[in-house]
């Protein structure tokens, strides 16, 4: 588990003024390996394990989009390997996008070729991380973030889940556990799975909502399927959500804008901020 929270305060953190929105974004990167062909999986295959200089401005360009948000998820993002140049691309992705607190979560460590995490980027320091081995064959995590306070708190699920139906299932049952008994949640990630086959899960289990229409992110050059998610409690309102039109992964991002109940919005300003980029 690498935790790591940049340049926090020694003191508490000083009150900020309560969030009435908050803008979420999830984005499954592929390392900034930059595939935008499907016979690119074949072509530049080599890019899952040597480094490419265009890998960098990939980053760079990608930053600037995670900017504008204040809870970003991140999916396969690579921790500082030969094929990322050795950058640990969520710290990286951070300091560009001036995101104070992030947190990056190693599921599949192949050394010097490969460090296959997910990452979440925050404006707002959490009171915990919690670092989640999903069921199945192992390189599937989840990252629970909390924020506010015990009275009136905020969970943020970060996930990636399986190809296989029978594993997706087992991951969302465990993810159900989590979130059960939290009443403001937002759940977003690869989820490997259509808006539609998310109702036969666990999940349908929860209080949680999906948003109507098609938002279609993959692949990211043609996008006809919508596998990545964000799932939201009703305690939040959905203001907007949209699919962004960029082409630096396989993946394009999807982004929600959600207004706070006071009460939560005041218990995040309470614990802290970061200062806008």
């Amino acid at each position: 588990m690498t935790f790591k929270i940049n340049s926090l305060p020694a003191a508490q953190p000083a009150a900020a003024a309560p969030p009435q929105v908050l803008r979420l974004l999830s984005y499954n990167i592929q390392a900034a390996i930059g595939t935008s062909s499907f016979h690119h999986y074949v072509t530049r295959s080599w890019r899952h394990v040597l480094p490419d200089w265009r890998g960098l401005q990939r980053l760079d360009r990608i930053a600037q989009v995670l900017a504008h948000y204040d809870l970003v998820s991140l999916q396969e993002v690579d921790g500082g390997s030969l094929r990322s140049g050795f950058v640990n691309q969520v710290a990286y992705l951070a300091d560009l996008a001036r995101f104070e607190y992030w947190f990056q979560q190693l599921n599949r460590n192949l050394g010097k070729l490969g460090q296959y995490s997910n990452g979440v980027l925050s404006r707002f320091v959490p009171y915990e991380i919690e670092d989640h081995k999903l069921p199945g064959l192992k390189g599937r995590g989840a990252i629970v973030a909390k924020y506010g306070n015990v009275e009136n708190t905020l969970v943020l699920v970060n996930l990636h889940l399986a190809l296989s139906e029978k594993a997706r299932f087992r991951q969302l049952g465990y993810v159900r556990e989590l979130i059960q008994h939290h009443e403001h949640v937002v759940v977003m990630g690869d989820m490997n799975c259509r808006s539609d086959q998310i109702i036969d899960t666990p999940l349908r289990d929860t209080h949680l909502l999906q948003v109507t229409g098609n938002h279609h992110t993959y692949p990211s050059w043609n996008p006809t399927r919508n596998i990545d998610h964000i799932l939201v409690s009703p305690s939040l309102k959905i203001n907007h959500v949209k699919v962004l039109d960029y082409d630096y992964s396989d993946h394009r991002p999807i982004a929600m804008e959600v207004q706070l109940p006071q009460p939560l919005a005041d218990a995040m300003g309470a614990q802290g901020a970061s200062a806008n980029p």
